[in-house]
């Protein structure tokens, strides 16, 4: 019985080493294959330095056909911002508020007025009295004289409190609303707000953007729904900034419809910012980011390759508007730029570890 088990053992050890050689021997093109492929990996670039900011990399030309890195020259095109600008629709109530005091003080400054030139008749007659053989007492005239007095002083505080409160207007409203308010005669424009026939826009502008002109309009829409556009019309500047976005503020106005105050709005056209720019089209297959920022390859020579920054304030379809050191038929990295920064840190890496 143990003799049929050695014998059996035997057998299946046989077969074991058997089938292991077969492996082996079967397999070793399979290993040289895969060797030579990780001896084929794409090789270090033969130098990487750093000149006045700018890095630069060398890699060989069978090197950039085996890992797929083109280049492209650049393009020349030009470029017009729009502006994008918001707005509020607000309310005028506080405008209205003024408006009510400084009309009232206006109509007390009246009464005062009547009341002045009333006294001065008054004072008039008395002299005469007095000078006729003393008619009437000197106190009676220095009373009368006292009463304009006090009418002119208490007409030179209304023609102040007025005036303060036009200046509290101009410095909340600007020039412009604070003169139909108080002009006499309602205007129809101050009536259409005041009914809610209309909507006063404040609306703000970029810096760089130009100061509109009287009788200009833009379209609006309420940011919610963009579909509900209007035709806003421009009034004049707005003192006061909105606190939510830097730039020069303007009045606009228009129907009210379904627009209502403290609505925000888009306006959703208006004149470019000048003349239009001239510089490249940089295509965001170009573009690599390290540290933050947003680099291209330049394409030197037929190995060499340096990496430049670039800004990206203005993005357009597709890519980036670039004025710069760059320059049309440039040629820049179009694809393989990502390979690039790898090779490029990985040399950096090995250099330090061989220091």
């Amino acid at each position: 019985m143990k003799s049929k088990l050695s014998l059996v053992i035997l057998i299946q050890a046989f077969i074991i080493v058997m089938l292991f050689w077969v492996l082996v021997f079967y397999g070793k093109d399979e290993y040289k294959a895969l060797t030579q492929g990780s001896e084929e990996e794409i090789e270090s670039p033969t130098y990487v330095e750093t000149v006045d900011g700018k890095t630069s990399i060398e890699v060989n030309e069978a090197t950039q056909v085996q890992s797929g890195i083109t280049t492209a020259p650049l393009t020349s095109i030009s470029y017009s911002e729009n502006i994008l600008s918001y707005g509020n629709a607000i309310s005028i109530s506080s405008l209205v508020d003024l408006r009510a005091r400084y009309l009232g003080t206006k109509a007390d400054e009246l009464i005062v007025l009547d009341a002045l030139g009333a006294s001065k008749q008054h004072y008039e007659r008395m002299v005469v009295l007095n000078n006729d053989n003393k008619n009437v007492a000197d106190k009676v005239v220095t009373t009368a004289q006292n009463e304009i007095r006090a009418h002119q002083t208490k007409l030179t505080a209304l023609q102040s409190n007025a005036r303060n409160i036009a200046d509290s207007m101009r410095q909340q409203w600007g020039n412009g609303l604070t003169n139909i308010a108080i002009q006499k005669g309602d205007s129809t424009l101050f009536k259409q707000l005041i009914q809610n026939q209309r909507v006063l826009i404040q609306i703000t502008l970029p810096f760089t953007a130009h100061t509109p002109s009287k009788g200009t309009r833009v379209q609006i829409a309420p940011t919610s729904a963009l579909q509900n556009v209007v035709s806003a019309e421009y009034f004049s500047p707005a003192p006061t900034s909105n606190t939510t976005m830097q730039g020069k503020t303007y009045f606009y106005h228009a129907k009210a419809d379904f627009l209502r105050a403290g609505m925000p709005v888009k306006v959703l056209d208006f004149d470019k910012l000048g003349e239009p720019l001239a510089g490249v089209f940089i295509p965001n297959e170009a573009v690599v980011w390290y540290a933050g920022r947003p680099w291209v390859y330049q394409k030197q020579d037929g190995t060499e390759f340096v990496r430049l920054p670039i800004h990206n304030d203005h993005e357009v379809e597709d890519g980036w508007f670039y004025q710069g050191v760059l320059k049309a038929d440039d040629l820049i990295v179009t694809s393989g730029a990502q390979l690039l920064l790898s090779e490029e840190f990985k040399y950096q890496i090995t250099n330090e570890n061989d220091d």
